[in-house]
């Protein structure tokens, strides 16, 4: 009995110690960061867990495993404060892993883009611009004609989710799936190129939705005369790609040889100057049935349209009365 009794108190002793090892919170106090590569055993699971300071046993670990059972998923997990050794479990199992946010708003360009990616430290600027120019083939089930210069128009503007280690073709990959995605929800299957610079176009020339088809419906109606385009935004975008924009357009920027330049060149350019939303798209898509040939900005971020150049001017004049007021 005596023997019995031993045993019984060495078990509780045991069961006490374990309960404490794996229900009492315990970990670090500031942010580290546990990796686990794909194909880790549970037992490396635990011996990195137990280094990095996140739980107090690796056998505690193994007991959880042992009861809970299911399938700890890879990824990098980040620990910021004390834990029972229950919630780490639980964090691996479910697989809540550590990601940041890249947010790409609507209208943003290659170099845009490559800024924000820096920003949101996953990288240098230079070389995710390096990327976006070497990772065409992305999107070459869409283009034809020759290789297009970089994936201008196909990175789809959205909030993304990647891991501090993410790749630049891994943040590229996920954008244009996510264009792909949104473009064959919204039928886009004909004519891809021309709609995707028509759509950047749009984006870049007007805010309010509700506009957007009837600045397509300008653009098609001088597109089918051959009269130039004459969009800002895309002799801004040549001088970009020149390394010359200096914040405003100069009387050089309107002579500039460049194809881009839709003041000297009829005719859309040679592609996307900015990666347009779901409106532009959709506007770039179905444009409106409209005699308009002009439209200019009013001080109020809305758009005036006018069917000849004097009714134009005349916008234009009251605009810039309203602009000294």
């Amino acid at each position: 009995m005596k023997f019995l009794g031993t045993l019984l108190l060495l078990l509780l002793i045991a069961a006490a110690v374990a309960a404490g090892v794996i229900y009492l919170p315990y970990g670090p106090t500031t942010e580290t960061f546990v990796d686990i590569a794909p194909g880790t055993s549970t037992e490396s699971i635990a011996a990195q867990l137990e280094r990095s300071g996140v739980i107090r046993s690796r056998y505690g670990f193994y007991l959880l495993r042992l009861t809970k059972g299911g399938r700890l998923q890879a990824g990098e997990y980040r620990f910021d404060r004390k834990l029972p050794m229950t919630d780490v479990y639980q964090h691996i199992l479910h697989g809540e892993i550590y990601t940041r946010a890249l947010t790409i708003p609507e209208g943003f360009n290659i170099f845009d883009i490559a800024q924000a990616v820096e920003a949101a430290g996953f990288g240098s600027r230079d070389a995710f611009l390096a990327a976006e120019r070497q990772h065409t083939e992305l999107i070459a089930a869409w283009t034809d004609g020759p290789p297009p210069a970089s994936l201008e128009g196909y990175l789809f503007p959205d909030t993304y989710q990647f891991s501090r280690h993410a790749t630049p073709l891994q943040i590229l990959s996920a954008m244009v799936r996510r264009f792909h995605q949104e473009t064959a929800q919204l039928g886009l299957i004909h004519d891809i190129p021309q709609t995707v610079i028509m759509a950047s176009l749009i984006e870049k020339e007007v805010r309010q939705d509700a506009e957007r088809p009837l600045v397509a419906g300008v653009f098609v109606n001088r597109l089918a005369k051959g009269i130039p385009l004459a969009t800002d935004p895309s002799v801004i975008y040549a001088a970009l790609l020149d390394n010359r924009w200096r914040g405003t357009i100069y009387a050089s920027d309107l002579q500039s040889p460049s194809p881009y330049n839709t003041y000297k060149h009829a005719g859309l350019p040679p592609g996307p100057i900015a990666n347009p939303g779901i409106a532009a798209l959709r506007a770039a898509m179905r444009p409106a049935r409209t005699d308009y040939l002009y439209f200019v900005s009013d001080a109020a971020g809305h758009t005036r349209f006018s069917a000849t150049l004097q009714e134009h001017a005349q916008q234009v004049q009251s605009y810039r009365q309203a602009q000294k007021h």
